[in-house]
């Protein structure tokens, strides 16, 4: 299994990255201050659906609030009914994770990751059957997610992210990952795989296909 990242874009220049994990993207909008603070459109359906194929069915928001050095996902819905999911951060600063979990993908094992602050707004799309984890790089820091399905909590599972053979980047300096219990003990990519636990790569596609 190869496992392959990219890292965060440098600039702010407003448009579209397609990520290192298939179907999955990062957005900067166009960022509109003035004398009383800034607007900003953190989604956009033509640009959107432009990178996609297809709009965001919006079925359920969710927003969470971590601390400084707080390590959530990796998360992933069972597939079907799959669940794909739109990240923005509301407040503070994340580092974004995208990792690819569906068996049979081109770019299966491989993560890449997005920049979230208050500078450049970025959000990040992550399609059916990828898995979603983020570390706060900041107290407060608030996440928002809109999903195109509802969350059930029976559908709803997790990967290890201090798994070593993804080696994803969630260590700050001077700072313990703080995770949920139920991420300390979520097995590793290669368990679940052994297991059965994770998304089809053709079945996904479908779902994704769907929305």
């Amino acid at each position: 299994m190869t496992t392959e990242h990219a890292g965060p874009t440098a600039t702010a220049t407003a448009g579209v990255r397609e990520l290192a994990v298939k179907g999955a993207f990062e957005f900067t909008p166009k960022v509109f201050p003035d004398d009383r603070g800034l607007f900003v459109a953190t989604y956009q359906r033509p640009l959107f659906t432009d990178a996609t194929g297809h709009a965001f069915p919006v079925h359920q928001a969710s927003q969470s609030h971590s601390r400084r050095g707080v390590v959530r996902g990796v998360h992933f819905t069972s597939t079907p009914p799959g669940t794909a999911k739109h990240v923005y951060c509301a407040r503070g600063r994340a580092l974004d994770l995208v990792v690819d979990l569906r068996v049979g993908s081109p770019t299966f094992g491989t993560w890449d990751s997005v920049l979230l602050d208050q500078e450049h707004f970025r959000s990040t799309y992550l399609p059916v059957g990828v898995g979603h984890a983020f570390v706060a790089l900041e107290d407060d820091t608030a996440m928002v997610y809109l999903m195109s399905g509802p969350f059930v909590t029976e559908n709803e599972h997790a990967i290890s992210p201090l798994d070593p053979a993804l080696g994803l980047p969630v260590t700050l300096e001077g700072v313990e990952p703080i995770l949920s219990e139920r991420d300390i003990v979520a097995p590793t990519l290669e368990q679940a795989l052994e297991r059965g636990l994770l998304p089809d790569y053709q079945t996904s596609c479908a779902l994704e296909a769907a929305l």
